[in-house]
């Protein structure tokens, strides 16, 4: 465990600089949103271009994920899987060759719970401590500040962790010890898939049927099937502005991470023996939509891949 002496100097020691490991499309804007709280950044990104706006911003870029541990004591990761993850932290140039006694480990990645509670057990080793706190919100809410983040962790090391999350996010919700995070993103991403899929259903039955789609989306949304999916994400080009289906599905959360997502999610239920039978079908179906082309669109380019698939 870390000492009381460290949590307490790394608390009063505010804006000393936040080490940030990974700044792709979600990344990026809050490392962005840090840095309007006043926060000295350490950056490093697998991909040099990733980095180069912070370097150009005036934020200093290291070359591995030890050098941040080296050089700071509060560290964010967000990294698309598991395996990114282990790199980052127990890897040849990992966080754990260089972290220091008493720092704060924040992994912002969406992984496998059982991955979690694995690192956490080797940052305790090593006198450090490790946090997982997913998020939800999309690329739109990590731009605005509004995430939502999952916090599983030591609740002693909760307030520490919150003066941080709470500069790129909206809600930052304590769900218990480390793994708990991960359970409840895996959760929300599992009924996510599930009333996406549904929303494109619907939305494509109802044109077929000869409804205009804006004024189906509108009663819907009025209506007991109104979702997130249908009123602020609808999939459907030329209902919303601002939204992937408005930008050939350009943006927002791939497909391949919603298919890795509930990979992670049939895992969960296996292991718990859980039922999942919706889930289960909505991981084929991003599965699939992954081997015809659309791993790289957002996950609501499922409305396209069922009005373009003759096969069903």
């Amino acid at each position: 465990m870390a000492s009381v002496a460290a949590v307490c100097s790394r608390s009063m020691a505010s804006k000393t600089p936040v080490g940030f490991i990974g700044v792709g499309n979600m990344g990026n804007p809050m490392a962005k949103n840090l840095m309007k709280h006043g926060y000295p950044l350490i950056i490093y990104d697998v991909f040099p271009d990733a980095c180069k706006e912070f370097l150009d911003a005036g934020e200093q870029v290291v070359s591995s994920p030890a050098d941040v541990a080296e050089k700071a004591d509060r560290i964010i990761t967000m990294l698309p899987t598991s395996i990114n993850a282990i790199e980052a932290y127990s890897g040849a140039n990992g966080i754990l060759k260089k972290v220091k006694k008493g720092s704060l480990l924040i992994d912002s990645s969406t992984i496998d719970p059982m991955v979690s509670k694995e690192l956490a057990k080797e940052v305790e080793k090593m006198g450090a401590v490790f946090m997982d706190a997913p998020v939800s919100g999309g690329v739109g809410a990590a731009q605005s500040g509004n995430l939502t983040f999952m916090v599983g962790g030591v609740e002693e090391e909760f307030a520490a962790a919150q003066e941080l999350l709470g500069c790129m996010g909206s809600n930052v919700v304590y769900c218990g010890a480390v793994g708990t995070g991960q359970a409840a993103k895996i959760c929300n991403n599992l009924l996510l898939a599930i009333s996406m899929i549904g929303t494109a259903e619907a939305m494509n039955l109802g044109i077929r049927l000869g409804l205009d789609p804006k004024l189906l989306a509108k009663i819907l949304n009025m209506s007991s099937g109104r979702c997130w999916s249908s009123d602020t994400y609808n999939p459907v080009p030329g209902v919303m502005d601002g939204v992937p289906s408005a930008n050939n599905y350009l943006g927002g959360f791939g497909t391949t991470l919603m298919a890795k997502d509930l990979g992670l999610a049939q895992d969960s239920a296996t292991s718990t023996k859980s039922p999942i039978l919706l889930g289960s079908q909505a991981h084929q179906i991003y599965r699939m939509m992954c081997a015809k082309g659309y791993s790289k669109k957002d996950f609501s380019s499922v409305f396209q891949f069922l009005r373009e698939e003759e096969t069903f």
